[in-house]
């Protein structure tokens, strides 16, 4: 589920397992020994297809459903494997034909759907709270949020993640780029539906970070390698214009776009944030910080009450504000927490102790990134081996940074080719050539590294004719991961059952 920052054809065998009484709790796959490797290199570590039978309790009562963590294989134009991608599906007992289906991935490039898995839609779920607040005594406990409730559920890893891997690193190394990785991702998906026989389900994509920038791709893959029309997609803190994240330190939009954000983060430290407050702010980027950053700088006494006004939007000093001429964005994680603090661009709403804090740039270890996160990686593995019955001693890879370092954006690999990495003409296609198509997007307020901002701007520069009653833009208290709060990932569920259930004429 990262933007990390510089910043399944054929499947194996499934084991059935039979469905237990309820008060038995999941029934697990039989044990059974960890296959040797053998001709298939590091693909011979992953084991067959496991299928366990659970029940879920939703706000409508019990539902019961299976689970399956298995891999499916992926071919070269020679017939022979290249990759095999690991997923996890939910599907409902009983399911109507009309259930819609919803396939997630995280983002990076790099990252495993653990995140989305067990921090947002999952019928389980990690929780950041007590003794586990700092990720080190991670326990699972039942989602009473869970996305089951109204939607099947397949979490894929793309390759070089979680437990999906190339035959070799040659061969891996050609999934990691922007087109190679949404055909990889469509062909799994068509792959998958093929094998379920749920070619008449409604079919829907859901990404985090850059992973939302991937379900647009991978849609319009979809559409045009495999054949299959997505129905919409949910996009979680997404990445949707290189040019607003990754472009020049000193452009006025994109700093306009993300000072909401930063001031957000700030009311948050001070315990005194309200979302009635936002849209004053948001007008003031637009019409008062934009067009100040955008002229000359204003002399004397208009300067100073122009620096004073960000300092106290942001906690920076007016000097350090003056410093940076207005464009504050570059120095806010070091400096706006206060002497000896480090702020997370994830979620700046928090403060810790910064461990350079003599240095003049940040050096620290990103606190959400680096820090209680990672436990997501470790209580997947864990819940995979015990409650689902997949048994391997691969490692589980829930941020590769190889693979991010190895991207390739637009042909190259450079900051320039990030910059101009975009999804806003696939969404005008999309919602142009499916007219039931809909997006949601989601944000955390206090996210300053893919700012609710700059996915607003690209959502009201769409032609009205496209977006009207179509697209929808959804803003909670938090970071990235807003979802680790409970009473956020409980909102999000709302929305999203709401999103669901509608249709561009309700």
């Amino acid at each position: 589920m990262r933007l990390i920052q510089i910043l399944p054809l054929v499947a194996l065998t499934a084991l059935v397992v039979p469905v237990h009484a309820q008060d038995r709790g999941p029934q697990v796959a039989e044990e059974r020994p960890v296959p040797e490797a053998g001709p298939e290199g590091i693909l011979g570590l992953l084991p067959a297809n496991a299928v366990s039978e659970h029940v879920l309790q939703t706000e409508e009562g019990p539902l019961p459903y299976t689970a399956t963590a298995g891999t499916l294989e992926l071919r070269g134009q020679d017939g022979k494997v290249t990759a095999k991608i690991f997923y996890t599906a939910y599907r409902a007992k009983d399911r109507a034909a009309d259930r819609p289906i919803t396939f997630a991935f995280n983002g990076g490039p790099g990252a495993a759907s653990a995140y989305l898995h067990l921090g947002l839609v999952g019928p389980k779920i990690l929780p950041f709270e007590g003794a586990n607040s700092d990720g080190s005594h991670p326990v699972l406990k039942d989602n009473p949020q869970s996305w089951l409730a109204f939607t099947d559920l397949v979490l894929i890893d793309p390759v070089g993640t979680g437990w999906s891997r190339g035959i070799n690193e040659e061969a891996a190394g050609r999934f990691y780029g922007v087109q190679q990785d949404a055909e990889s991702m469509a062909k799994t998906i068509a792959l998958y539906v093929q094998e379920n026989g749920l070619i008449a389900a409604p079919k829907y994509l859901l990404g985090e970070s850059y992973g939302g920038f991937r379900a647009a791709k991978v849609a319009v893959a979809l559409k045009n390698s495999q054949n299959m029309i997505a129905s919409g997609i949910i996009m979680v803190s997404p990445l949707l214009e290189g040019r607003f994240i990754f472009g020049a330190d000193d452009d006025p939009l994109s700093a306009a776009l993300q000072l909401p954000s930063l001031a957000a983060a700030y009311m948050e430290r001070q315990g005194r944030f309200e979302p009635q407050a936002m849209a004053d702010i948001e007008r003031y980027a637009i019409s008062g910080y934009l067009p100040k950053l955008a002229l000359p700088p204003a002399p004397g006494s208009e300067a100073d009450a122009f620096f004073g006004r960000i300092a106290e939007l942001t906690g920076l000093s007016s000097e350090r504000v003056a410093r940076t001429r207005g464009f504050v964005g570059g120095v806010y994680a070091k400096e706006a927490g206060g002497p000896g603090n480090i702020l997370s661009p994830y979620d700046a709403g928090h403060a810790l102790p910064d461990a350079y804090p003599e240095a003049a740039y940040g050096q620290n270890d990103d606190p959400v990134l680096e820090g209680f996160t990672r436990a997501y990686g470790s209580a997947f593995a864990s819940y995979a081996r015990s409650e689902l019955g997949f048994r391997t001693q691969m490692t589980y890879s829930l941020l590769n940074e190889d693979v991010n370092r190895r991207w390739e954006w637009n042909g190259g690999r450079g900051a320039g080719t990030r910059a101009i990495a975009s999804v806003s003409n696939d969404l005008r296609d999309l919602l142009s050539v499916i007219p039931s198509f809909r997006l949601m997007v989601a944000h955390g307020y206090s996210d300053i590294l893919t700012p609710y901002g700059m996915s607003r701007y690209v959502l009201d520069h769409l032609p009205p004719t496209l977006s009207k009653d179509r697209t929808t833009l959804k803003v909670y208290r938090g970071g990235h991961m807003f979802y680790t709060r409970d009473a956020e990932r409980a909102a999000m569920y709302g929305d999203a059952k709401v999103f669901y259930q509608s249709s561009p004429s309700d």
